[in-house]
């Protein structure tokens, strides 16, 4: 057996840039995964991706597989033959099986007697026999969501396919592939080197299509230099350059030969907001902002990236300014015509675009949303004022011209546009916070309106949508409806709302129309944010069995189930915590075997001996009811900490399930009252 590196290419016309990684990722994984059905050995395995190729590397690939023997088992030894020592008819049909006679057959011995056997080495395939099925599977299976057809064939993809890179060693794998006959060429830059480039092994690829080619094909290395060289820029003149990393995972994915330029625009376009001269930068022309380093200003300057190494880079800088200009021209007129006008006068339109078809327009949910907020607040002992002005204004900025311009803008200009109508400081902040947080990880609200209309605003579109029958499935999930829940969960935790999301969702399910019966699914949406929860606490670091231990005792309140979360953590750091654990374990199991489900309390002058009555005092003496009024979880289990001994020493030398009923039945109760003492924070029989 010997070990050569595979090289795949697929060439196309310019892919995607926002789902070229994806793509080639997707590419890469597939092509392991079928190396690996196959059983065929390999080294490394690796993706590079340009917007005109998709490539792996596949390092000391086995060039076949490996050789199995089998063994097939037959009849017994003893069925096979008959009295003269003739085989019988089950040896024979077992041979015929074989394709052998019966005399070529072995002898299989095993615990259970001895056995006729035939063993069979069965040779590995060749690997360049295996690799055409496993490309086009891998092929077929990336995610693609609308796949192109082009010239007189019926072949798919996601682009057209110009060439077809195939290398084992220093071997072509003739194959067809999408339509394309494979060889040993790729193409270099588009402009710098069109010309074919023939490999003669895997090894050269990344050095000659980097050296002759003027390709770098490495995704991670591209990415690299563009960052690096828009820092080194910016830094000449002073300056910052502000790199969003999505728009540097896009600007990567269309170029192949990098090339960093510095522009700058009328420093007159500086007056308007930052964000709509941001969003211009990035969104439209995929430039990059400069600041001052000291203050995080704006400059009027940008960095772009070209795909070429002009030797007249000035002329590409010229055009680009040029091209710059009448974006932020018409950013300027949106800025000026939309603050002509009073935030709230966009609110009359609100009941002309619709939210969703069977939950309402934009004014059905800025109602709602207020109705919703004035709840939360009163929960919470917030001024309502605030926050039903601030639902009144959460949807008007949808109707302005810079955020029809810039969706991503929507709540950033709503808190200009306030300010610029001077509404309150407090209410105009709010319309931004509404949205946060606006991804994974992202700044939370810190004001208290914008708290309570950020949670209004998302606990009503769960509600909605699940009451419509549209909540996720799958990875399908267009109305964000996981980020929304995750939104929630993260504001009541990490604020520390003590807020009852039960209670919350139930109140926001009142607000829909009779018709939608929105309160039939508020157990389903509390169950979905519990799911949410979960995840949640995974990324932070806490165990499943934690997490499992308080949802047993299914907290309504997010922060209250923070709290008993960080209460256990702090538990099971104690000495005596696997001894209770333990313990706990063993009362639920002796509770659910004597199906104890009595309510009564416990008689104490039942308790007869005195480890019970020692556990019994030491119970109520420790201060746990106490720590539990005051919701002190983690003083709480550590007080029922202290109970260890007074537990073994109960478990040592009491009988619970005695014969006398009057004693069993008031030994369960003891038990069962220091359960719930324990359930009152968590179930720690679930942990380990």
């Amino acid at each position: 057996m010997y070990k050569k590196d595979l090289l795949i290419e697929i060439g196309t016309e310019e892919l995607p840039p926002k789902s070229l990684t994806r793509l080639a990722s997707s590419l890469a994984d597939a092509i392991r995964q079928g190396l690996q059905d196959k059983e065929l050995e390999h080294g490394e395995c690796s993706w590079y991706a340009t917007p005109r190729r998709l490539a792996v590397i596949v390092r000391d690939l086995a060039d076949t597989q490996a050789d199995k023997e089998t063994v097939k088992r037959g009849p017994s030894v003893a069925s096979a033959y008959d009295q003269a020592g003739k085989p019988t008819r089950a040896a024979e049909g077992f041979a015929r099986s074989c394709g052998v006679k019966v005399a070529e057959l072995d002898t299989l011995e095993t615990d259970k007697g001895s056995w006729l056997s035939y063993s069979h080495l069965a040779r590995g395939a060749r690997t360049e026999e295996l690799l055409p099925a496993i490309i086009e599977r891998a092929l077929a299976g990336l995610p693609i969501s609308r796949r192109m057809r082009w010239g007189d064939g019926d072949i798919e993809f996601v682009r057209p396919v110009h060439w077809v890179l195939l290398l084992f060693g220093e071997d072509i794998i003739h194959a067809t592939i999408l339509g394309t006959e494979t060889g040993r060429d790729t193409r270099g830059h588009r402009f710098h080197h069109p010309e074919a480039i023939s490999m003669a092994s895997a090894g050269e690829y990344l050095t000659r299509l980097q050296k002759e080619g003027r390709v770098t094909a490495d995704f991670s290395e591209r990415k690299k230099q563009i960052r690096e060289a828009a820092t080194e820029v910016a830094q000449a003149r002073e300056r910052a350059v502000l790199i969003d990393e999505d728009l540097l995972d896009e600007v990567t994915a269309l170029v192949e030969w990098p090339v960093v330029i510095i522009g700058s625009f009328n420093d007159e376009y500086l007056e308007l907001p930052k964000e709509a001269l941001i969003a211009t930068m990035q969104s439209h022309q995929k430039y990059f902002p400069v600041l001052h380093p000291d203050t995080g200003e704006l400059t009027a300057d940008f960095i772009s990236v070209a795909n070429i190494d002009s030797a007249s880079p000035e002329v590409i800088k010229q055009g680009n300014e040029r091209v710059i200009s009448p974006r932020l021209s018409d950013a300027a007129f949106f800025w000026e015509r939309d603050r002509s006008r009073p935030l709230e006068s966009f609110a009359a339109k609100l009941d002309k675009v619709v939210f969703e078809q069977k939950l309402g327009t934009l004014a059905d949910k800025a109602a709602r949303i207020e109705n919703l907020g004035r709840y939360i607040a009163g929960q919470l002992e917030f001024e309502s004022a605030p926050i039903e002005r601030a639902a009144r204004l959460a949807k008007c900025d949808l109707l302005s011209d810079m955020v029809g311009e810039f969706p991503e803008l929507q709540g950033i200009m709503g808190r200009y546009y306030a300010l610029e109508s001077d509404e309150r400081p407090e209410v105009a902040r709010a319309l931004e916070e509404q949205y946060m947080p606006r991804h994974a990880g992202a700044d939370l609200p810190e004001t208290s309106t914008g708290m309570v209309l950020a949670l209004a605003d998302k606990l009503d579109t769960l509600t909605g949508i699940f009451a419509i029958g549209k909540g996720p499935t799958g990875d399908k999930d267009p109305y964000g409806l996981r980020r929304a829940g995750l939104g929630c969960l993260r504001i009541m935790i990490e604020c520390a709302l003590p807020l009852d999301l039960e209670a919350c969702l139930a109140y926001s399910a009142g607000t829909f129309q009779e018709s939608l019966n929105a309160s039939a699914i508020t157990t389903e949406v509390f169950d979905f944010m519990l799911d949410r929860l979960r995840r949640y606490y995974l990324d932070n670091g806490v165990s499943p069995a934690v997490f499992d231990a308080v949802q047993a005792c299914r907290p309504a309140q997010p922060h209250d189930f923070n709290l008993r979360v960080l209460a256990v953590g702090e538990f099971l750091r104690l000495p005596e915590a696997d001894s209770l654990v333990t313990a706990n374990k063993r009362i639920s199991n002796i509770l659910k075997q004597a199906q104890y489900t009595s309510e009564s309390i416990v008689n104490e002058a039942l308790l007869q001996e005195k480890t019970e009555r020692d556990l019994y005092k030491q119970m109520y003496a420790s201060g746990v009811v106490e720590h539990g009024a005051s919701g002190d979880y983690i003083a709480r289990l550590t007080a029922l900490a202290g109970l260890r001994d007074y537990v073994d020493a109960f478990f040592d030398e009491v009988m619970v399930m005695c014969d006398d009923v009057a004693l069993r039945n008031n030994r369960l109760a003891l038990l069962n009252e220091l359960r719930q003492l324990f359930l009152a924070t968590a179930d720690i029989s679930r942990l380990q």
